[in-house]
């Protein structure tokens, strides 16, 4: 399958439908953009993979997920500044043939990932 994401909101208990995810590939200092999308109803990554198998390659990826506009946009009284604006989380893919999955349990406090299935 290539690369997934899934963020749930934790707060509400729910998928973060709307959220807004960019996903970079990453070289020393550079990040080079490799796309953006807003996340389905289920709070996954809508039309398949972020990079299926072909696109998938070993090496370092980011993915940054707005947090903060994306519990605004929810209606969360939220201080300013934020405490979660963006969610950046830095991974490496050692095996460009297995599946990477990046889940994220999100509230406007606290995120926690791992690496899914």
């Amino acid at each position: 399958m290539g690369l997934s994401t899934h963020v749930l909101d934790t707060m509400h208990g729910c998928p973060a439908a709307g959220m807004q995810v960019a996903l970079y590939s990453t070289d020393g200092g550079q990040a080079t953009l490799l796309r953006r999308l807003t996340l389905d109803a289920d709070g996954r990554n809508p039309d398949g993979p972020l990079l299926d198998h072909a696109a998938l390659r070993v090496g370092t990826y980011r993915l940054v997920f707005d947090v903060k506009a994306y519990f605004a946009a929810r209606g969360v009284a939220l201080p300013e500044p934020a405490f979660l604006d963006q969610v950046t989380l830095d991974f490496g893919v050692a095996d460009a043939s297995a599946h990477y999955h990046v889940p994220l349990l999100v509230s406007p406090w606290s995120y926690s990932t791992y690496r899914g299935s």
